[in-house]
């Protein structure tokens, strides 16, 4: 079983493997857990196992299967981890730097995440490593997929969580059916998306046309179509990479990320990107975080895409300032 804890006071991450040997890395102080938040773990069979509360919490630590009962706080988060520990955190951060930027207390939240459910998301994005339909994939079934992440958003209900997020692309493929009968909001990160673009107003770069986003994200992502789907909703002109460029550029920069070949990965990527922005996108959400880190951060590239995490994250934060204002 593994186990991941953030104590609030010294700033410190342990984890704990399965032979109980620890390691600590000092974190920044915008990783740290605000009070009466909670990191939650499951052990192979899935099951929640273990649980640790930041510093300010009345009650006390304890196993359980269903529930972990915290005190009642209107605008606690619940967050699904999702394909990358990693990509994960990176939210968590952005989520406690951002809420409390102006100097207010970070948002309370609980996460919930387990090695089972990493390994069957990785397992269904391999499953479509080529140009194939969902029709064509049929030996990657998401069906116990789609009830690990029942089960977690149910827990996270029952702990008290207000409101239910995934940061991760891959999993928003089965968002409807596991938003289904929720009793909190659960946002969508490409309504997210879609929303923030609705709202910045854009003007289309070429005279006459509608306004044209792009998405670049791996083959599994781009067949869910959840961005299509959100973007279109809006008005928004979807350019996707043709199949060449999938061919050519986008799965050869993932299978070149595998094969830890950075460099290649990121000449790949910016080819991708720039086969997008020349058919007029005003911008290329880069659904991937993996892809994301390829490009420096003072890339001209990077300046014309947009991370659906960042936009998740800042949905987030509106959900819960509105939240604390009503309670």
């Amino acid at each position: 079983m593994s186990f991941h804890t953030m104590n609030y006071a010294s700033h410190v991450m342990g984890y704990t493997d399965m032979n109980r040997n620890l390691y600590k890395t000092r974190l920044s102080p915008a990783l740290a857990v605000p009070p009466s938040s909670i990191l939650l773990c499951a052990d192979e069979s899935g099951k929640s196992a273990e649980s640790k509360r930041g510093p300010g919490s009345n009650a006390p630590s304890r196993s359980s299967d269903s529930t972990v009962s915290l005190p009642s706080q209107a605008n606690t988060v619940g967050i699904i981890g999702g394909v990358s520990v990693v990509s994960t955190l990176n939210f968590l951060r952005k989520l406690v730097r951002w809420s409390s930027k102006d100097g207010e207390s970070p948002l309370p939240f609980i996460l919930h995440s387990d090695s089972v459910l990493y390994k069957e998301l990785l397992s269904h994005e391999g499953s479509f490593s080529s140009l194939r339909s969902k029709r064509e994939c049929t030996h990657s079934d998401p069906t116990t997929i789609v009830e690990n992440l029942r089960s977690k958003r149910a827990f996270l209900e029952n702990s008290g969580a207000r409101c239910i997020v995934m940061p991760c692309n891959i999993s928003h493929s089965w968002h409807d059916e596991v938003s289904k009968g929720c009793s909190v909001p659960f946002l969508h990160m490409g309504e997210s998306v879609a929303r923030e673009l609705k709202e910045a107003k854009l003007k289309p770069l070429e005279a006459g046309s509608h306004l044209r986003i792009g998405v670049l994200a791996t083959n599994a992502t781009l067949t869910a179509g959840f961005y299509q789907e959100k973007l279109q909703n809006e008005g928004f002109e979807v350019v996707l990479p043709d199949k060449a460029t999938m061919e050519h550029t986008v799965i050869p920069a993932i299978e070149a990320l595998n094969r830890k070949d950075m460099e290649g990965a990121r000449n790949l990527l910016r080819i991708a990107l720039q086969v997008l922005i020349v058919r007029a996108v005003n911008s290329v959400i880069l659904a991937s975080d993996d892809m994301l880190d390829l490009l420096p951060r003072d890339d001209p590239l990077l300046k014309k895409c947009i991370d659906p995490m960042d936009s998740l994250a800042r949905s987030t934060i509106k959900w819960a300032q509105s939240a604390e204002k009503e309670a």
